[in-house]
């Protein structure tokens, strides 16, 4: 793996990870926007900070959410992009994330849960795979008990519906900590007042592919972000132990 030689961060936390003639793998923070939209017209995004960052164009072949932090790819040639774009259609990408979630899931499972389109019109098969790696249990009240759990998972989509992985932890009844659209408000809330965070916990971490060069198994990381892993005491051997495929 030919790793950037200049880890130079833009102010907004955008940084490279990876690069080669092809490709780069980066870690785009929570709250930073992929691309311009009406949203988010006047503020900066991955796709400019990236231009002025790498010197050169740069072409999105997925995406994350807004506020999901973590590993993200971009073609550096149209090739390569049309390349990437046809392994993330055919799901040929093996994604894992990481997430904060409600209470304690069952330790292994599968989601096989139809979710709707972006514009809600129809709901599409979605299939994820999830793995507790830790859990903590907190001494602060929430709602009616005088305690509150919570578990750091490890989740792998078999599919790429629109909040796929949101809304599964929604259906489970274990939603993603910090999110305001399928979350838990009182504990969102706990968590702000508490900690002073104020963002989704999820963030993806690892992504397998094949190179869109030569076509040889690569496999990307990231660390995971310590507001992430900094509640659970041993979360850097669950995470170290949680490296299946």
């Amino acid at each position: 793996m030919a790793l950037c030689k200049d880890p130079a961060s833009p102010p907004d936390g955008l940084r490279v990870l990876y690069r080669d003639a092809w490709m780069a793998a980066v870690y785009k923070p929570s709250g930073l926007a992929v691309h311009p939209s009406p949203l988010v017209r006047d503020a900066p995004t991955m796709l400019s900070g990236l231009r002025d960052l790498l010197g050169q164009p740069v072409f999105t072949v997925h995406r994350l959410d807004r506020p999901t932090s973590g590993l993200m790819l971009v073609a550096l040639d149209t090739d390569s992009a049309r390349q990437l774009c046809q392994q993330f259609r055919d799901q040929r990408v093996a994604k894992t994330y990481l997430a904060v979630v409600r209470g304690w899931p069952d330790a292994a499972g599968a989601i096989d849960y139809p979710v709707p389109t972006a514009g809600g019109t129809r709901r599409l098969p979605a299939r994820s795979r999830f793995r507790r790696l830790a859990t903590v249990e907190l001494p602060l009240p929430c709602g009616p008990y005088t305690t509150s759990r919570y578990a750091l998972m490890e989740l792998q989509p078999e599919t790429g519906r629109y909040h796929q992985l949101r809304r599964h932890l929604k259906h489970l009844a274990h939603p993603v900590i910090g999110d305001t659209e399928y979350g838990d408000s009182r504990h969102n809330r706990l968590f702000r007042e508490h900690f002073g965070l104020h963002r989704l916990l999820l963030q993806s971490v690892r992504l397998r592919l094949e190179h869109p060069r030569h076509g040889r198994p690569l496999e990307l990381s990231c660390p995971p972000d310590e507001a992430l892993v900094g509640f659970f005491p041993d979360a850097a051997e669950a995470c170290q132990a949680g490296t299946g495929p």
